[in-house]
């Protein structure tokens, strides 16, 4: 369907409380304001016609453009090149040091001429919540306000703008040493817009890409792959919730897995598994700030949900702790090239998935151990959940990937139990804390027995996704990653040759069969690219280094240009699914510091 990007055309730019998704062609066509999973001011990704936009490109024909990050910053640079000369449009949310700053969530936008002379068109249409506000539009002096019943923004701009009912539009010329500003910010209904100096916007410039590369050059990693590292660390910031460090599984919604598909989901969540796999890649790079904030919001996750039925957590939360996430659709949008339906809210969220105690406690004990260690208080809490795991861990659940077509005994999920009962084990004998270790013991080895016969599949000679099927599963590429067996163990080579014979493509990765294991859901999908880079980790580990190097280095060509994956690739290598994806990213920094490892 005409009018829409490629998903891959598109940078971020953010202020640790929401993002702006930008295209290669100037346009800001998803933007939540003033969070991640706040309604949409614009969201034309979703639907061209009534999503609302805001696009800066050039008035003229015949452009080629060039997008990048300055470099070891969140700072976008679109650049435009034609023959008559180049603009660049740079874009940033800086990123709020004081109290009065921080609510508003400035978006600035600064097009500057850099070699002969270019006429650009700006054209801005908000859609207030989801499309579904009605908005006034007021003009003043030094720009426009935007009223909706429930949020106000306002347009300051270096150059005059024509109204409409709806939306403002202009056009300038810059030439080179020229510039035009435009910021957009969250007012107060009575706000009158005010002048923009040329000093104030430079400032705010530098300021941000301080900012940043500060930030990034805490990161420990020297090794091979520096620069896609860096990235995804940024990437992964860009992505946290900074009032409770929450991170999002991505910041957008309902971008198809396939094309015209029904998988579409809202993802601007935090999953604790998510969590647990982010605070492990944070702390191989030495963030043990983030990891910190992180772990404190997964303490706080526990003490608040306590349900003896459906265990002691969800597996998602608000970005502000909220545990309500229920799932509507917007049947006024088309969905990203005509992909329906477009979803808010997630109804996976009370859904029963074991092995989010395994991510936890993992994540719990290499904290205690790369970070600060465990308090009393937060023990306790973390004791009753292992004493509620020991009794509840031999049910089914609906697994990690979500299924919506039934309980069953998952094998990964098994294998995560496992890894809750193992970690608490051994923080409790390396610190002398209290424990009922008999207990806890004779869980964890019933555990590892029940997966050693029933997760195993004689005929399939490879551990299986559930209790007696014959279906593989890319998930257990993490059996030898969380040390359950040994990377060199017969079995585990047998399965991961059978991963790689059944579902490898080309260093491209499914999760699983969908036809061969039907998961409740309509359509098929592209390959997930998290388990692409587990299955990197899985080759390394089983000493296949030269397999693994190359299928790494392959799917580095899968990144878009700026370096950001989304949560799948399509059979034609396109990016698909929700964008960026943190899971992605984080699961590309462990690849790469095991890798880089193993390579010595």
């Amino acid at each position: 369907m005409p009018g829409y990007l490629p998903i891959a055309e598109h940078g971020i730019m953010g202020d640790l409380h929401t993002v702006a998704l930008t295209g290669t062609n100037g346009n800001i066509d998803w933007y939540c304001c003033p969070s991640f999973d706040s309604p949409s001011v614009f969201a034309s990704i979703l639907d061209r016609e009534k999503g609302g936009h805001y696009r800066i490109s050039p008035a003229v024909e015949g452009w080629t453009p060039k997008q990048l990050y300055f470099p070891d910053t969140n700072v976008l640079i679109t650049r435009f090149l034609s023959e008559e000369g180049v603009g660049e449009l740079q874009g940033f949310m800086p990123i709020a040091e004081s109290k009065e700053d921080i609510h508003r969530h400035r978006l600035i936008r600064r097009v500057e001429g850099v070699r002969g002379e270019m006429r650009f068109r700006v054209e801005m249409q908000p859609r207030f919540n989801y499309g579904r506000d009605k908005h006034e539009v007021e003009q003043y002096e030094h720009g426009v306000v935007f009223r909706s019943p429930n949020l106000c923004l306002a347009l300051q701009a270096t150059t005059p703008v024509a109204c409409d009912e709806t939306g403002i539009h202009c056009e300038f010329t810059v030439r080179a040493g020229s510039s035009v500003t435009f910021v957009l910010e969250r007012v107060e209904p009575d706000y009158v817009p005010r002048e923009y100096s040329e000093a104030e916007t430079r400032a705010a410039y530098e300021q941000t890409i301080a900012f940043w590369r500060n930030w990034v050059s805490r990161s420990h990693y020297k090794g091979r792959w520096r620069e896609m590292v860096n990235r995804s660390a940024l990437t992964l910031k860009l992505l946290t919730y900074r009032p409770t460090g929450a991170i999002v599984a991505a910041p957008t919604t309902s971008l198809p897995e396939v094309i015209g598909g029904g998988r579409n989901w809202d993802y601007r969540y935090t999953w604790i598994r998510d969590a647990a796999f982010s605070l492990y890649a944070l702390l191989r790079l030495g963030f043990t700030d983030e990891a910190e904030a992180f772990t404190d919001w997964l303490r706080d996750r526990v003490v608040a949900h306590t349900d003896a039925v459906s265990g002691p957590l969800q597996i998602m939360y608000g970005i502000d702790g909220r545990s309500e996430l229920t799932e509507e659709t917007l049947d006024h949008f088309e969905g990203y090239r005509g992909s329906k339906p477009v979803r808010i809210g997630n109804g996976a969220y009370d859904q029963l998935q074991l092995d989010i105690y395994g991510e936890l406690m993992d994540s719990v004990y290499l904290f205690n151990k790369y970070g600060r260690p465990i308090a009393h208080d937060g023990w306790v809490e973390l004791s009753a959940v292992t004493d509620w795991l020991c009794e509840n861990w031999d049910q089914p659940d609906e697994g990690i990937w979500e299924v919506r077509g039934g309980r069953h005994d998952f094998t990964y999920s098994r294998l995560m139990c496992w890894v809750a009962i193992e970690r608490a084990i051994r923080i409790a004998s390396y610190r002398g804390l209290p424990a009922d270790l008999d207990t806890w013991r004779a869980a964890r080895d019933a555990v590892y027995h029940q997966i050693m016969s029933k997760g195993w599949n004689e005929k399939r000679k490879a551990f299986v996704q559930h209790f007696d099927s014959d279906v593989l599963d890319a998930s257990l590429l993490l059996m030898p990653l969380v040390k359950f067996i040994a990377p060199t163990d017969p079995r585990w080579l047998s399965t991961l040759d059978a991963i790689t014979k059944e579902l490898v493509s080309d260093s491209l990765v499914y999760r699983y069969n969908a036809r061969a294991s039907p998961d409740g859901l309509e359509g098929e999908e592209g390959t997930f690219s998290i388990c692409s880079f587990w299955y990197v980790e899985a080759l390394a580990r089983a000493g296949r280094l030269e397999e693994a190097r190359l299928a790494f280095e392959k799917m580095l060509t899968y990144a878009n240009h700026l370096g950001l994956f989304s949560e799948e690739i399509g059979p034609t290598g396109e990016q698909l699914g929700n964008f960026p994806q943190a899971f992605t990213h984080l699961a590309l920094i462990s690849a790469a510091v095991n890798l880089d490892h193993q390579l010595g």
